[in-house]
């Protein structure tokens, strides 16, 4: 028999796992997928932390704090419902966390970060509202394998001395409940499958099995795979009508199976109708798991226009307010928007979220920064690719021919070309009056003041129809699924809660699954970062308590 069972071999649960096994514990993780898959969602990930006054922030010359930090997660949360106390305690524990120990003890274990920190989701109204008032976004060198592999490696080293043990291609589909204790999970024996990681992989059942534990952790991630689960919690009073064309930003294992498990048992599921969805989706042209869709990294020069041409008003610019611009877009009855921009632009300004978009960054070298980035002309190899593969990209010398790409791709909802142009050339005088009264100009130049932004992110200033900074560049924009900021309603220390609020005797949950700490410690908006260092956080507590 086990001391404790991890359902899940994402981040979160390596991270529960390794604590577990420090204390002492015998540790069981079991995984539907396989072992090649070790690591989950993270694995694919930029890489990227939330952690307040670190050394790479103060070498750039940034100047953050616990206080200021708080003050923009509590104004991006807007935390307002009864059920949202736990989410909160969790919210100040991991402010305390990252003020503090994250960062001293995650280099501990063999992390290292870029030294140029990211300005990640600005925000853009008020300072008591929504967004990052400072670079906070710490991509680790590695990126998501970086952040996965210290992990694994004291799992491995647990797992070599007896103390934990993995089975995969074993599939939960039922938790052992006696008096009301959870005591264990059952579930299917799915055939062996060499797919590689994100892959689809088989559910051929070949047998059955049951283990049996003091505790059961579940670490199973969101939602954002399944897209009719997606649009089953859909906030509609808050974001419009969901759309019916998504890209997934994840893969299809990521369907929220375990949660409808737990809550079938028992566990109250709270602020599942909080979602994380991003703006700037591209259609993979080479795609990992079904539908795969890569985000755009934006700097904040590109001009962005909804469906029907209409340039998006502040703060609806790129990389300010993810949840707000989704909203803006889906007021026109229509999924898409378009970036329109320049070579110039690209070149400085896109980046691809995911560890395999960033070669050179989850290589950890600096001689492959350095190559890629600062010797290479273009843009990065991978954004090159897209543009001239995917099939949302559209290259021309004009804008007559700009335009006709674009209709070409949405004839549907055709845009004007008078209208396009008329607002691109009223941006355009702008750039050369230094008093400038349009919004997203003042954004540029606010940008460029910090240092680096100056030196890798926004493009110097420049007119978009000055045939100099060509070809003119059009990106039709997908809606593209992401995280759950929901789930599993735990208290701080990752034990679940049934619905009534009391505790659920033997369940314990960390990461996605629970809303990356207590049913949603970031309320309705996230910060960006906050995603793994939630798992990471969430894990070690239930890891710590189990």
């Amino acid at each position: 028999m086990f001391d404790v069972i991890v359902v899940g071999g994402g981040l979160s649960g390596l991270v529960a796992a390794n604590e577990a096994a420090d204390r002492g514990r015998k540790v069981l993780i079991v995984d539907q997928e396989g072992e090649q898959s070790l690591g989950g969602q993270a694995f694919w990930s930029l890489g990227g932390l939330f952690m307040i006054d670190t050394p790479e922030q103060r070498r750039m010359g940034i100047k953050d704090s616990h206080a200021l930090a708080s003050g923009d997660w509590m104004g991006s949360a807007q935390f307002d419902r009864p059920e949202d106390a736990n989410p909160r305690k969790v919210a100040d524990a991991y402010l305390d966390f990252a003020a503090g120990e994250m960062r001293p003890w995650l280099h501990s274990i063999g992390m290292r970060w870029f030294p140029i920190v990211g300005w990640a989701e600005r925000g853009g109204e008020m300072a008591h509202g929504h967004g990052n008032s400072v670079p906070r976004f710490h991509i680790t060198w590695g990126t998501g394998p970086g952040v996965v592999a210290p992990f694994e490696r004291l799992v491995r080293a647990h797992a070599a001395a007896g103390r934990i043990t993995m089975e995969f291609r074993r599939k939960v589909n039922g938790l052992i409940v006696e008096g009301g204790v959870v005591k264990g999970v059952q579930g299917d024996v799915l055939s062996d499958d060499g797919a590689d990681r994100g892959k689809s992989t088989s559910r051929d059942v070949v047998g059955t099995f049951e283990h049996r534990a003091e505790a059961v952790v579940i670490t199973t991630g969101g939602i954002g795979g399944d897209h009719d689960m997606v649009r089953q919690y859909w906030p509609e009073d808050r974001l419009g009508k969901a759309p019916k064309r998504m890209v997934a930003g994840v893969p299809d294992y990521v369907d929220g199976q375990m949660q409808r498990v737990a809550e079938n048992a028992g566990a109250g599921i709270i602020n599942g109708d909080r979602m994380w969805h991003y703006t700037e989706g591209l259609a993979n042209w080479d795609p990992i798991w079904p539908n795969h869709g890569i985000r755009i990294l934006p700097g904040p020069s590109s001009m962005w226009f909804d469906a029907l041409g209409e340039r998006m008003e502040a703060p609806y610019f790129p990389g300010f307010d993810s949840l707000g611009t989704l909203k803006r877009i889906l007021q026109t009855g229509h999924e898409h928007s378009w970036f329109v921009l320049t070579q110039k632009i690209i070149e400085k300004e896109f980046a691809l979220s995911g560890s395999e978009q960033n070669p050179d960054l989850t290589s950890g070298k600096w001689s492959e920064v350095l190559r890629r980035r600062m010797m290479n002309k273009g843009a990065p190899a991978p954004v090159e690719a897209f543009k001239e593969h995917g099939e949302d990209f559209v290259v021309a010398d004009s804008l007559e021919e700009l335009v006709a790409g674009m209709n070409k791709i949405t004839p549907q909802v055709p845009v004007d070309i008078a209208k396009i142009r008329t607002q691109i050339e009223m941006r355009d005088a702008q750039i050369e009056n230094e008093f400038s009264k349009d919004g997203q100009v003042t954004a540029i130049r606010g940008a460029r003041n910090y240092r680096g932004d100056r030196l890798i992110r926004t493009a110097k200033p420049h007119r978009i129809l000055d045939g100099e900074n060509g070809p003119l560049i059009a990106v039709r924009l997908n809606v593209l699924t992401r995280k759950s900021l929901g789930g599993l309603h735990t208290d701080i220390t990752g034990q679940v809660l049934r619905p009534d609020g009391s505790a659920f005797e033997g369940l314990f949950a960390a990461g996605e699954v629970a809303g990356f700490g207590g049913g949603g410690y970031h309320g309705y908006n996230a910060l960006e970062g906050t995603f793994l260092g939630g798992c990471i956080f969430s894990g070690r507590a239930v890891g710590r308590s189990v």
